[in-house]
């Protein structure tokens, strides 16, 4: 019975730290760990380099929404990206009267589904080089690979490189960019 115990307890810290490692592959974002069992909005607001798309998500509504089953794939511009769009872009977008517009820009960086960065890739490859893909507010972005690195293309020619992929969350994935995609308005 003692060796069971032993045998038991041994098999009870083995799991216990391939689910660690599991949770340490995920990459940080912001300085702050991302762990795979909680929501896409759950680890967002740890990050230091989201705060605008954190204070723009909560503006628009969509925390409610981002901590839904989904699966979702979340394009998250930083800060520096949210940054570089003209002078007191983000401070009109925040405003109430406002919200319609932000929901179109935020809704512009979401797809319905799980799509990791090995199947962006396949996609791409699949498709000659760039993919098509219908975003939950409506947009068409172009999802394109090249030497192992993943861009993304909105409506308008901008054009994001995934700076962090692959962040898994348990209601989809999260790929950190470094512009803000916008729709056609």
């Amino acid at each position: 019975m003692r060796r069971f115990a032993t045998l038991l307890l041994a098999g009870t810290i083995a799991v216990s730290a391939l689910a660690t490692a599991a949770y340490a592959e995920n990459p940080m974002v912001g300085g702050a760990a991302m762990f795979a069992n909680k929501t896409i909005v759950d680890n967002a607001v740890n990050s230091k380099d989201h705060t605008t798309l954190v204070a723009a998500v909560k503006a628009a509504g969509l925390v409610e929404t981002l901590q839904g089953a989904g699966p979702f794939t979340v394009f998250a511009p930083t800060n520096e990206a949210f940054a570089a769009l003209p002078a007191g872009t983000v401070e009109t977008l925040l405003k109430p009267e406002n919200k319609d517009k932000l929901v179109k820009i935020l809704t512009c960086h979401v797809i319905g589904a799980k799509a990791m960065a090995a199947d962006v890739m396949s996609m791409a490859e699949a498709d000659g080089g760039t993919h098509k893909v219908k975003t939950v507010g409506g947009c068409e972005l172009s999802l394109k690979a090249d030497g192992g690195k993943v861009t993304v293309t909105d409506e308008n020619g901008n054009v994001a490189n995934v700076t962090i992929a692959d962040v898994e969350q348990s209601n989809g994935v999260i790929h950190v960019i470094d512009k803000v995609l916008l729709p056609k308005m």
